[in-house]
C-alpha cells in the first residue's frame, strides 16, 4: 500500500510512460507471534466462603432452589436466585455456591449466605433486639397483641405484635456520662426470623428517633447518638 501511494508522485518518462523508481522501500517478512491462555480463578467473597454448621436439632429440606429450615423455635424458608445454589455437603455443613461469574452474582454470594446463616441460627437459638425510651413521660405498655407507646404526642401509638415476636416491657437504670443515674424504660423484641425483628423495631423507633441534643427519643440499646452542642445564650 505505501508503494502504491509513493508512485503516484513519481514523474513519468513519456506520456504514458513507466514510472521511474527513485524510492526503494524494504520489506521485513511478518513473523507471526504467538498468544497463550492462562486461567484465572476468581477469589471468593470473604463471607460467602465460610461454611454454615448444622446444629443436631435442625432440620434442613432442600429441593432445588427452595431451602426450608425447621427448629425448636419455628419454620423457615427461603427461595434462592438462580446465580447462587445451596449445597449440602456430607460432613453436614452447608455452602453457597455462584452458578455463574458476574457483578450480581458476587452481589448475591454474601447476601444469601448470611440469610441463609440468620435462619439456622433463628429456629435453633433466636434473636433479640433491646429498644430504649428516653424522655419525660415516654412509657410502653403490652396489651393482648399490642404495644402501645406513650411518646409525647396527644394521642398513644399502637401498633400491631406479628405472631412470631414475642414482645416485653421493662425498666432499667442506666449510668449517664456525668455519673448520673436515670430510669428508663426499655422494650425487648425477640423471635426466630432476624429480618422481622429488625423490621419491627424500626417501626418503633421510627414514631420519635433520639434528637441530637439530649438524646430523648427511641433508640436501639447499642446504638451511638452523635449529640449537637445548643446554642449558648450571650450574658449581658
Amino acid at each position: 500500500m505505501a508503494s502504491l501511494l509513493l508512485s503516484c508522485f513519481l514523474p513519468r518518462s513519456g506520456f504514458l510512460g513507466d514510472r521511474r523508481s527513485l524510492l526503494s522501500v524494504s520489506t521485513t517478512p511478518f513473523t507471526p507471534v504467538g498468544f497463550y491462555t492462562k486461567t484465572i480463578e476468581c477469589k471468593e467473597p470473604r463471607i460467602g466462603k465460610q461454611p454454615i454448621a448444622v446444629p443436631s436439632n435442625v432440620t434442613i429440606s432442600l429441593q432445588g432452589q427452595e431451602l426450608k429450615v425447621k427448629g425448636p423455635l419455628g419454620e423457615l424458608a427461603l427461595t434462592y436466585p438462580p446465580e447462587v445454589q445451596l449445597i449440602e455437603e456430607d460432613s453436614g455443613f452447608l455452602r453457597v455456591k455462584k452458578t455463574v461469574e458476574t457483578r450480581r452474582a458476587k452481589e448475591m454470594h454474601g447476601l444469601f449466605r448470611t440469610l441463609t446463616d440468620n435462619m439456622v441460627v433463628g429456629v435453633s437459638k433466636g434473636f433479640e433486639k433491646t429498644l430504649e425510651l428516653k424522655g419525660v413521660g415516654y412509657r410502653a405498655t403490652v396489651q393482648g397483641k399490642e404495644l402501645v407507646l406513650n411518646l409525647g404526642f396527644s394521642h398513644p401509638v399502637k401498633i400491631e405484635i406479628p405472631d412470631s415476636l414475642k414482645v416485653k416491657v421493662d425498666k432499667k437504670i442506666k449510668i449517664l456520662d456525668k455519673g448520673e443515674q436515670v430510669k428508663i424504660t426499655i422494650v425487648i423484641v425477640s423471635g426466630y426470623d432476624k429480618c422481622e425483628i429488625g423490621q419491627f423495631a424500626a417501626s418503633v423507633k421510627k414514631w420519635r428517633p433520639a434528637e441530637p441534643y439530649k438524646c430523648n427519643g427511641v433508640c436501639y440499646s447499642d446504638e451511638i447518638v452523635h449529640t449537637k452542642k445548643g446554642k449558648d445564650r450571650k450574658q449581658k
